[in-house]
């Protein structure tokens, strides 16, 4: 790869998440403050990210696989997005606002899945060269945490009471803008698909890797991915909220600890992974879910503080240990006519149809731990997420059958 084509991809990668990370974080702060949103209100809004996921892989395979070049349409997306975005920045309500952060998650994560063409269309070999450049966005999601608690003071008590918050789609927009434009000078990614091959819906939302659940340890892996979107969705909806409402300082800014943790166990992965199995990795991960959510029932800002950055800490243990590892696993287990088709239909269930059960079960049980407009019992709150993470993982453990995957293993050489 030239070294022009490099920075280019790592300044793509740095801004898709930056723009992400810009607003997405302080959300639910967002919607309760300023917006006055219910639990369930706040769980649609967050919904639209899985609904995007699910309708995502339309638009890639029906679209940038057989039409119009990726880096095109990247930049169209973002565009159409930097609008709505400067939409969302004006509404004043509930009813203003929905529509454009619904309309914003359609055009926005098909995005996450074409940086991701477009970096491995420049690639030789994919497995050592994207590691470097997929690390800028995780930089750009921290960088955008940092600046909106550090630089713009936003997230602070005087900010959410001025309405500042607000100003998070503003930057947002305007970095979509940017990248939107950038795209159109990225390296030529013409599409996948060539003129004349058929490509089926099956294809698209890989629905030829359903095969692979006729293995009992690759269903008991597929449930376990839906279950623990559950608590996971208490994190993302409820986390920078909790955090406000305790009156934590720089709460967004604290919470980069998560993806600099993510960084740092994604390091490790690779050791564990080889000397553990996937068993005892997944597992880890798992039971990270529920220890972070009684991190965040017990601590407090005073003299149990650390608590809650352990908490938050834990992020690259939960995230790495479970989705990267269940990534390599089901590459591992589809074979090479089914890898893409599985590496959707994961996602599908995880993004799409996990997060969006684990939206709505959030929703509901913030409104039945509500305590005013403004407090929550949070203790009650995580507790429930731990629960359901700590009953995942049991369940998980009784009946995956690690020594039928280390049998095979040996039978294959693999």
């Amino acid at each position: 790869m030239s070294p022009t084509n490099r920075v280019k991809l790592s300044l793509m990668m740095f801004m898709e998440f930056f723009i992400w990370g810009a607003w997405f974080v302080t959300l639910g702060t967002f919607l309760g403050k300023e917006l006055s949103a219910t639990g369930s209100q706040t769980a649609a809004v967050f919904s639209t990210q899985s609904f995007g996921a699910i309708i995502a892989p339309f638009i890639i395979g029906l679209i940038a696989d057989r039409y119009f070049n990726a880096e095109k349409i990247l930049g169209i997306l973002h565009l159409i997005g930097a609008v709505l975005m400067f939409q969302m920045y004006n509404s004043t309500d509930f009813a203003g606002f929905y529509p454009y952060v619904f309309a914003y998650m359609i055009m926005f994560m098909p995005t996450l899945a074409l940086v991701n063409s477009v970096s491995f269309n420049q690639m030789k070999d994919p497995e050592k060269e994207f590691s470097s450049i997929r690390i800028w966005g995780t930089i750009g999601w921290i960088v955008a945490g940092l600046c909106i608690s550090f630089v713009f003071h936003w997230d602070s008590a005087e900010g959410v009471s001025e309405g500042l918050l607000r100003n998070t789609f503003m930057m947002a927009a305007i970095v979509s803008a940017v990248l939107g434009l950038f795209s159109f000078t990225l390296p030529k990614t013409p599409p996948a698909v060539e003129k004349g091959e058929k490509v089926t819906i099956s294809d698209i939302i890989g629905l030829d890797a359903l095969k692979l659940l006729g293995n009992k340890n690759f269903l008991i892996f597929f449930v376990s991915s839906i279950l623990i979107c559950i608590p996971l969705a208490f994190y993302y909806q409820n986390a920078n909220l909790f955090l406000s409402e305790l009156g934590v300082a720089n709460p967004t800014g604290k919470m980069t600890i998560g993806q600099i943790s993510e960084v740092l166990f994604l390091l490790l992965l690779p050791v564990f992974f080889s000397k553990y199995g996937f068993k005892k990795t997944i597992l880890v991960g798992m039971l990270a879910w529920a220890a972070r959510y009684a991190l965040f029932a017990y601590g407090n800002p005073s003299d149990l503080s650390f608590m809650l950055i352990i908490g938050i800490a834990l992020h690259g243990i939960c995230y790495d240990f479970f989705f990267v590892s269940g990534q390599i696993y089901t590459d591992s287990k589809a074979g090479k006519k089914y890898k893409s088709s599985a590496q959707g239909l994961i996602a599908l269930a995880t993004y799409g149809i996990g997060m969006l059960i684990g939206f709505w079960v959030a929703g509901l049980v913030s409104d039945a731990y509500k305590i005013s407009d403004t407090q929550h019992d949070w203790q009650g709150i995580w507790l429930v997420a731990a629960g359901i993470a700590a009953a995942v993982a049991v369940l998980f453990a009784v009946t995956f059958n690690q020594k039928k995957e280390d049998d095979l293993r040996l039978k294959t050489g693999s």
